[in-house]
C-alpha cells in the first residue's frame, strides 16, 4: 500500500514538473490565501509582544486614572465626557489617605492634545513633543522613566516652580548634537529652561519611528506657565499583589468625591495594564476573523482553479487512465493518483507561501528592528490547509477519472 502511494506521489510530481507554468498559475490563489494567514499571524505576534512589552514599561502593578473613558472608541468623545470636571491634586491626596492597598500616586498635567509644543536650541528643534508637568515621584511610579543622565525632578523643583526640564533620550541629541545636555538651556514655547537630566528611552518600541519625545518639567511650573491647563491624570502604584484591591478602593474613593450616584456611571476611568492587553487581544481577534474571511476567498478561488485544471488533466490523460485500468489498476489507485496530484499541487503552494512569508518577516525584522516571527501553529496550519484544499477540490476530478470505462478510455483520441 505504501509503495503504491509512493508511486502515485512520484507520478504526481512528474506531472507537475511537466506542466510548470500551468501548475504555477493554478496554485497562485492557494499561495495568496495561505500567505495572508501566515503574514497576519506573524504581524500580530510581533505586535502582541511589542504592545505587552510597552505596557509592562508602565509598571505591572500600576493603573492609570483619567476623567476620560479609556480604550478604543472612534470619533470625538461624547458631551458627557467633555463636561466632566477635571481630576485634582486633592483627589490624589484622598486616594493615598483612603486606599490602604495603594503604595504611591503620581499626577501629571498636560494641555489639550491639539496644542503643539516645541523645544529648541540654536543647534536644533523638536516639535510634537510629549510635554508634561510631573511630580517628583513620577519616576518611581512609572517603570519607563529611568534617569539616563543627570537627576530627576525633585520636590524642591516642584515646590519653588523651578524652570528645569528633563529631556527624552531621542530629544537631547537633536538639541545638543555636540554632547552632554545636562546643565544647558533650552527654550520651550518661548520660555527658557535649564536641563537637569535625560530620561531613558523605554524598551520594546516598534520600528525606526519609535522615538522618546518626552519633555518633563515640574508640575507646579507647568501650572504656572500654562494656567489654562487642567488635564490632570494619575497613575497609581499598588502594593505587591494588591492591584485589584487598590483599583476597587480607588474607585470607591473617587465615586464618593465626584458625587457619583449609587448605580450611576463613573465620571472617570481606571485602567490597568492587564485590561489594556485584554483589549488589544480583542481587537486582534477581530483582525483574525477578517483575515480568515479574506484567506477563505483566496483559497476558494485557488481550489476552483485546481479543480478545473485537474478536470482538464483527466481529459488529457484519458488514454493513460485506460491503459492503467487495462493492466489491472483499481479504482482506488486512479482516485489516489489524482488526489495526490491535487494535494501535491496545493501543498507546494503552502510551502511556497511559507518561504515567501518568512522572507518578508526577515526583511521586517532587519529593517524595523522588529521581533515578529511566523508562529509554528500558523506555519503548520497554513501547510495543512493548503493540502486540504487539494484534497477537497480534487475529489470530483479523481472520482471522474476512476469511473472511466477502460474500453472507452482506450478509444479516446
Amino acid at each position: 500500500m505504501a509503495q503504491a502511494y509512493g508511486e502515485n506521489l512520484k507520478q504526481a510530481m512528474d506531472t507537475l514538473r511537466a506542466h510548470k507554468m500551468r501548475s504555477a498559475l493554478t496554485v497562485f490563489g492557494v499561495v495568496l490565501g495561505v500567505s495572508v494567514i501566515m503574514l497576519v499571524a506573524a504581524l500580530i505576534t510581533g505586535f502582541d509582544e511589542t504592545i505587552q512589552e510597552n505596557i509592562k514599561q508602565f509598571g505591572a502593578d500600576t493603573a492609570f486614572i483619567s476623567k476620560w473613558d479609556q480604550g478604543f472608541h472612534g470619533g470625538d468623545p461624547p458631551m458627557e465626557e467633555r463636561q466632566r470636571k477635571p481630576l485634582t491634586l486633592e483627589d490624589a491626596k484622598a486616594l493615598i489617605a483612603g486606599c490602604p492597598a495603594l503604595k504611591n500616586v503620581t499626577t501629571f498635567l498636560q494641555t489639550g492634545w491639539m496644542q503643539v509644543h516645541t523645544v529648541r536650541t540654536k543647534a536644533g528643534e523638536v516639535s510634537a513633543i510629549d510635554f508634561r508637568g510631573v511630580q517628583a515621584n513620577f519616576g518611581q511610579v512609572y517603570a519607563n522613566a529611568a534617569t539616563l543622565a543627570g537627576r530627576f525632578i525633585s520636590e524642591g523643583d516642584d515646590l519653588h516652580r523651578e524652570k528645569v526640564v528633563m529631556l527624552g533620550e531621542n530629544v537631547a541629541p537633536v538639541l545638543f548634537p555636540g554632547g552632554d545636555a545636562v546643565g544647558k538651556d533650552v527654550m520651550i514655547d518661548g520660555t527658557d529652561f535649564r536641563v537637569i537630566g535625560v530620561v531613558e528611552k523605554p524598551k520594546g518600541g516598534f520600528g525606526m519611528g519609535d522615538e522618546d519625545r518626552r519633555v518633563l518639567i515640574p508640575f507646579n511650573t507647568f501650572k504656572k506657565t500654562y494656567p489654562s491647563a487642567d488635564e490632570i491624570n494619575m497613575r497609581v502604584q499598588a502594593n505587591p499583589g494588591m492591584l485589584d484591591q487598590a483599583v476597587d478602593q480607588a474607585e470607591e474613593v473617587l465615586r464618593r468625591r465626584r458625587n457619583v450616584h449609587y448605580n450611576g456611571k463613573d465620571n472617570f476611568s481606571i485602567r490597568t495594564a492587564a485590561q489594556e492587553v485584554e483589549e488589544f487581544h480583542n481587537i486582534m481577534m477581530m483582525v483574525y476573523v477578517a483575515t480568515i474571511v479574506l484567506s477563505a476567498i483566496g483559497l476558494l478561488i485557488g481550489g476552483v482553479g485546481v479543480m478545473n485544471i485537474m478536470l482538464v488533466s483527466v481529459t488529457e490523460r484519458t488514454r493513460e487512465i485506460g491503459v492503467r485500468k487495462a493492466i489491472g489498476a483499481k479504482r482506488s489507485d486512479i482516485t489516489w493518483q489524482f488526489l495526490l496530484e491535487a494535494m501535491t499541487l496545493t501543498g507546494s503552494g503552502g510551502v511556497i507561501a511559507l518561504v515567501l512569508v518568512n522572507g518578508l518577516v526577515l526583511l521586517f525584522r532587519l529593517a524595523l528592528q522588529w521581533r515578529g516571527a511566523v508562529p509554528v501553529w500558523a506555519a503548520t496550519a497554513g501547510v495543512l490547509v493548503s493540502v486540504s484544499v487539494g484534497l477537497i477540490f480534487g475529489v470530483w476530478p479523481a472520482m471522474k477519472a476512476a469511473k472511466l470505462d477502460p474500453v472507452e478510455a482506450l478509444r479516446y483520441e
